[in-house]
């Protein structure tokens, strides 16, 4: 793209990949990012979600890396298209090399849940039960490769317990699984756990991020318990294909902030449980490549097998 075309963009439509089903967290974002984006004040070109689903987001993460790098395709992608999908399943696209990043744009943390039934109190409690009882508590998990999955495996290597995998196909089965007592234990998004929470049938126990959750601020997180240096929130982020003109990535990134920040933006992603962040594109970019290499050493050090 000339430099020309780049300074008077947009002038058309564009498209934001949602690599996921519509009505999920990624969907909601990625509608509530797309309508401030395409408002007069801001771009001036109406922005189209485009639900892309399948494969756990990679379908429509692959569409938008093939895509023109003209600012006239976008992705929300998240912590599953691009971190734990590099690490554990073999894609077609590459989550550093084959986009540009363009900002942060929320985060959610997850937390520790076990049965209501499980003698424990406290994620202290939980651990040393675990390694009384190695091999005998069961875990459950939105699927193989899932962040729920590593997440918990990556709890395994740092505290040593040994907690049997169970997969279903998505959160709502793993629950059904922890009321009937084929699991004990979960991580979750903490939206995902509330009902239950509430009612009491599951115990939140720890937050696996460095920050309290605004809907479960009595929880403390793993670090606060002994956990030291666990880190696993699920964000999500704009991006879009690898070499994108400077001045349109700055551009995208100046106006999603400014929509980020602001109090409509704030309001909705706070009531659903998730922070808003925002952040310049080098430091996005940092993350992503964090993520990466994060889940791959733990995919190498707890001996999973690349599917």
């Amino acid at each position: 793209m000339t430099d020309g075309l780049a300074q008077s963009y947009p002038t058309r439509p564009i498209r934001l990949i949602a690599p996921f089903a519509p009505g999920g967290g990624v969907d909601l974002i990625a509608r509530l990012l797309g309508a401030g984006l395409g408002r007069s004040d801001s771009l001036g070109q109406t922005v189209v979600v485009d639900n892309r689903a399948g494969a756990g987001g990679a379908i429509g993460a692959e569409i938008a890396a093939r895509a023109e790098p003209d600012g006239y395709t976008l992705l929300l992608g998240n912590s599953t298209t691009h971190g734990v999908n590099q690490a554990y399943f073999r894609l077609p696209y590459d989550s550093v090399r084959d986009f540009t990043p363009i900002t942060l744009v929320a985060s959610a943390p997850l937390v520790l849940a076990t049965a209501g039934a499980l003698p424990v109190k406290s994620v202290k409690e939980f651990i040393a039960l675990a390694k009384a009882r190695p091999g005998q508590l069961n875990y459950g998990s939105a699927g193989r490769g899932s962040v729920t999955h590593l997440t918990m495996e990556l709890f395994k290597v740092v505290t040593g317990v040994n907690v049997v995998h169970i997969p279903y196909k998505g959160v709502g089965p793993a629950f059904t699984a922890m009321m009937t007592g084929e699991i004990q234990c979960i991580i979750v998004a903490v939206t995902a756990s509330m009902s239950h929470v509430r009612a009491g049938r599951i115990k939140a126990l720890g937050i696996t991020g460095v920050r309290h959750s605004r809907l479960l601020p009595d929880v403390p997180t793993l670090a606060e318990q002994g956990v030291a240096g666990f880190d696993a929130d699920y964000w999500y982020g704009l991006l879009g294909p690898a070499r994108m003109p400077r001045r349109i990535v700055a551009r995208l990134n100046q106006e999603a902030l400014r929509i980020i920040g602001g109090a409509e933006f704030k309001q909705k992603m706070i009531a659903q449980g998730v922070e808003p962040t925002g952040s310049a594109p080098e430091e996005f970019e940092k993350i992503v490549r964090g993520e990466v290499a994060k889940w791959a050493r733990l995919v190498k050090d707890a001996g999973i097998q690349e599917q």
